[in-house]
């Protein structure tokens, strides 16, 4: 008997059923797995959005045609590669200066201190600017601490605001390290150091301290402090009631730094826009830490970098 004869039930209509489910099936799963792709796709694309705008600084042109105050953070060490280096804050208050709309500027300081050169450029550039648009104000307000290289900037500001509870002054120079040759010799370590010139191992953490190295390193750090005072004087001119403790690295807060005249009135970023630059609109004019910075900080590239600098004992200056 030929197929065509077999019963509806017979053997050949159950394979062509069999396979239809099974093209089905696979159909089917073949559509599941394209919408689950499709639905994993729109969450990475969602996810990303909101990462973008929680990073990016969303500004708003339409806030700058209205007279405003221009703040500007200063937060942290300030050093070449941190978040307060003089590259982000001098854009920053170019930014802020050369706005018709800008009132007035406010430099909000939470630092301990950090590099002199670092310092020394955003102090000059505040000078320069000041000099350049007379009509528009700079003040520092300052809020949890404002030491060392952060004073060294605050003091080229018209005035400097502070809390009572502020944490300001700290006006000298340190050069820190350390050395291992103890730990080297308990260890069974022995340095080879190779130079051409014989200061060039200056400072070397692996050898012992030379006298006259540490000797040429007092003078660099006497001279650069000398630096600071009179970077500090000319900012502060005669209000400074000059003490013999003033510019040996102490620290006073925020009402006793008025009383030496190192800072001026109490006062914070609301109340300095409100009452005293009359603009009460507040934009923020801070050059932020681009997306790759960030996740670099947060795997921690920064805290492996200063380990490094602490074990290789490279000289640095610092104003802390």
């Amino acid at each position: 008997m030929d197929n065509s004869q077999l019963p509806p039930n017979g053997n050949g209509d159950w394979e062509r059923r069999t396979l239809e489910k099974l093209a089905f099936s696979a159909l089917t799963e073949q559509k599941a797995r394209r919408r689950w792709g499709i639905f994993f796709r729109f969450l990475g694309f969602a996810y990303l959005g909101v990462v973008l705008v929680a990073l990016v600084d969303w500004k708003s042109e339409a806030s700058h045609q209205e007279r405003h105050t221009a703040l500007i953070d200063m937060n942290g060490v300030i050093e070449a590669r941190g978040a307060a280096n003089a590259e982000r804050v001098v854009e920053s208050l170019q930014s802020a200066f050369k706005e018709k709309n800008v009132a007035g500027v406010i430099l909000r300081i939470n630092s301990p201190g950090g590099s002199p050169v670092q310092a020394g450029i955003v102090n000059d550039e505040i000078r320069r600017l000041r000099s350049k648009h007379p009509d528009t104000p700079l003040y520092a307000v300052v809020e949890d601490i404002c030491a060392s290289g952060g004073y060294y900037v605050a003091v080229a500001a018209d005035r400097i605001y502070v809390n009572k509870a502020s944490i300001v002054g700290s006006i000298g120079v340190l050069m820190d390290g350390f050395g291992f040759t103890g730990t080297m010799d308990k260890a069974g370590v022995e340095r080879r150091l190779l130079t051409a010139g014989s200061n060039k191992g200056f400072l070397d953490p692996f050898s012992p301290q030379n006298p006259e190295h540490k000797a040429h390193a007092q003078v660099m750090l006497d001279d650069i402090h000398r630096q600071f005072i009179e970077v500090v004087k000319a900012g502060r001119g005669d209000r400074l009631k000059e003490t013999p403790e003033m510019f040996t690295g102490l620290m006073w807060t925020g009402d006793q730094s008025i009383k030496l005249g190192l800072a001026d009135d109490f006062g914070s970023v609301d109340s300095v826009a409100r009452d005293v630059i009359k603009a009460e609109k507040v934009l923020d004019y801070s050059v932020k830490e681009n997306i790759a910075e960030r996740f670099a900080k947060r795997l921690g590239a920064g805290a492996v970098n200063s380990l490094w600098q602490s074990i290789s004992g490279a000289a640095s200056f610092a104003l802390r």
